[in-house]
């Protein structure tokens, strides 16, 4: 089974394993081109080697970094201003060489509400590969970010509200009530991808994350999680796909 190239882009390391994992791990494994895009943290930082061996494990190559610092966490990229307060053609920009350079028939980034936290990185993770999935296919901006490619699609990784309650319980902080999650309505999620044969990989990927894990984060609740437990939440992942151009012969579905 031919499975579409795939880029995706994400705030904060730990975020592609999270988030998409299974995705990137299934398509990896088949053979289709992956890449990942984090748009905070710097080379030589403990969280950026900490996702080049996530990425590792994925298959899906090296991390490329935008270099921005987390909008908590200054000392995530020393001099440089928070990925939030960067200029947004800067950041656009950015992102539009990346997917010019892999070239990838589907793009990944957080849904609008940035994931079940809300946190304002995913957020503008979203916002900024929004504008260029759309950009990278246009010669005339950004032409200094290479020769122009339109992606296929975009697809939006989500939760919907039916899963909010399993997955919150589970991997929210204590005692977090269950509707203070951002989530998706049922009727908006267009792919339900069943990632159950990768979980192994995406598992050992956040667990990579051995300063999350450390301190309690997202990788530290699911480190405590019993497996059972572990394979209920992360074994299904779900989309928002949009279309980026018409769809012709070649299959970019991520539930193929």
């Amino acid at each position: 089974m031919s499975l579409p190239s795939v880029l995706a882009v994400h705030a904060h390391p730990d975020d592609e394993s999270l988030f998409s994992g299974g995705v990137l791990a299934r398509h990896a494994a088949a053979g289709a081109r992956t890449a990942v895009v984090t748009a905070t943290w710097v080379k030589g930082s403990h969280r950026a080697a900490e996702l080049a061996r996530a990425l590792e494990i994925l298959g899906v190559g090296a991390p490329r970094l935008l270099g921005y610092a987390d909008a908590r966490v200054p000392e995530s990229a020393p001099g440089r201003p928070r990925f939030l307060d960067a200029s947004l053609d800067e950041a656009v920009g950015a992102v539009v060489g990346h997917i010019r350079a892999v070239r990838p028939q589907v793009v990944i980034a957080p849904d609008p509400y940035g994931g079940m936290t809300g946190h304002p990185d995913h957020v503008h993770a979203h916002r900024v590969t929004a504008l260029a999935v759309r950009a990278a296919g246009l010669p005339r901006l950004f032409p200094e970010a290479g020769e122009p490619w339109q992606p296929s699609a975009l697809y939006l990784a989500t939760h919907p509200r039916s899963a909010a309650e399993e997955v919150g319980r589970s991997l929210g902080r204590p005692g977090t009530p269950t509707d203070a999650f951002y989530v998706s309505d049922d009727s908006w999620i267009t792919t339900t991808v069943d990632v159950a044969p990768w979980l192994p990989q995406k598992l050992a990927a956040i667990l990579a994350h051995r300063s999350e894990v450390e301190r309690g984060a997202a990788p530290g609740r699911i480190a405590a999680l019993p497996p059972e437990i572990q394979h209920q939440v992360l074994s299904t992942e779900w989309y928002i796909r949009q279309d980026l151009a018409p769809r012709g012969a070649a299959d970019t579905s991520l539930s193929a």
